[in-house]
């Protein structure tokens, strides 16, 4: 079944163009609109887990190695589409238009992380596996209903595939014809838990066939791939012809989140061949005369002073208030919870 779902690819590991169709559709524009992207949020994700680190940040959750495929995918919409995030994929949402402050505000654990910019259709990142699928669907479903090209996408990893929510998403999807994107980012491993132990087919994208939908599998660390794949399955899912399954094989160079130890439980020679999504994109530019050192320094100083700028208003707000994780949730909050509640502010008046 492999052999039916080979890996698409339009640019190999050293930046060179392997399919002639596509180079009257990237041009420079393009490629440095990738590149300033790819940059921004591999900055700010790496700037995360150095405020983690230093106790400024909540636990996080990384995602290097996935640029490509957040980017590529993100770039692919209509800024009127909805996207849903699971809780690794805020390079998509920063691409797609949410605000960094709040991004790392989420992160610090207040609620205006949640909160997308007016007229955004960013929904708040699940942390619950999948769970986030069946709500895609919902609003694209919706989106139908009221006479629109609008469109959803949803992100989910390899372990959710293990999830009803997965499946029941997918076939209700390929029913009723939603205009959805499925977009999995197969990074090798569900935490601590590899592919090879979370399935015996050997794809994700052939999980369509149950389905009768349209399933491709890309190479998740090229962005063209990723971004042209993607346009093609919106326009699949805008002509009323429904979803599409994407499967984009990539690697998560590190840690699941910053609570995790990957040496634990991956060898030192996997991922050996991964190469940098980043530095095989610069590759391309100088094989094509696209790139610029004085261009590409200027996006890297442009991107620190945004990202200094953030951190210095993420850490004017005031604490995350512990009241939130009990109020607003009941109307009337049960016995059980009024309980853990009084328990944990005797415990701060204590400190």
């Amino acid at each position: 079944m492999e052999q039916d779902y080979p890996i698409k690819r339009i640019i190999d590991n050293e930046g060179f163009l392997l399919d002639s169709s596509y180079e009257s559709q990237i041009s420079e524009k393009l490629a440095k609109e990738f590149y300033y992207h790819m940059v921004r949020v591999r900055t700010f994700d790496r700037k995360a887990i150095n405020l983690q680190r230093q106790g400024r940040l909540g636990t996080y959750a990384p995602f290097e190695g996935q640029e490509a495929s957040q980017v590529g995918s993100a770039l692919a919409l209509e800024s009127a589409d909805w996207i849903f995030p699971t809780y690794r994929d805020h390079g998509a949402t920063l691409t797609f238009g949410a605000d960094m402050v709040r991004t790392y505000l989420y992160w610090n654990g207040r609620v205006e992380g949640c909160v997308p910019p007016e007229g955004k259709n960013i929904f708040p990142p699940a942390v619950p596996i999948a769970t986030q699928i069946p709500h895609a669907v919902g609003a694209a479903w919706a989106e139908k209903m009221k006479g629109t090209t609008n469109s959803a996408i949803t992100y989910f990893g390899d372990g959710a595939t293990s999830e009803g929510d997965f499946h029941e998403g997918l076939n209700f999807a390929s029913v009723f014809k939603v205009p959805v994107v499925f977009f999995n980012q197969n990074n090798g491993y569900a935490i601590s838990v590899p592919l090879d132990r979370q399935m015996n087919s050997a794809t994700i994208a052939q999980k369509s066939i149950a389905y009768g939908i349209p399933g491709v599998r890309i190479d998740g660390n090229d962005c063209f791939a990723v971004y042209f794949e993607t346009k093609k399955a919106f326009e699949h899912a805008r002509s009323g012809k429904g979803p599409t399954l994407i499967e984009a094989v990539t690697w998560r160079t590190g840690a699941h989140t910053t609570a995790d130890d990957p040496t634990k439980y991956r060898s030192d020679d996997e991922g050996k061949d991964f190469v940098d999504p980043i530095d095989r994109l610069e590759m391309f530019m100088k094989n094509y005369g696209y790139w610029d050192d004085e261009w590409a320094s200027g996006i890297r100083e442009k991107t620190d002073l945004e990202i200094e700028a953030a951190v210095e208003a993420m850490e004017s707000f005031p604490a995350a208030e512990v009241r939130d994780l009990f109020n607003n949730v009941f109307e009337n909050m049960p016995t059980q919870l009024i309980e853990q509640k009084d328990i944990y502010l005797a415990h701060l008046r204590r400190v």
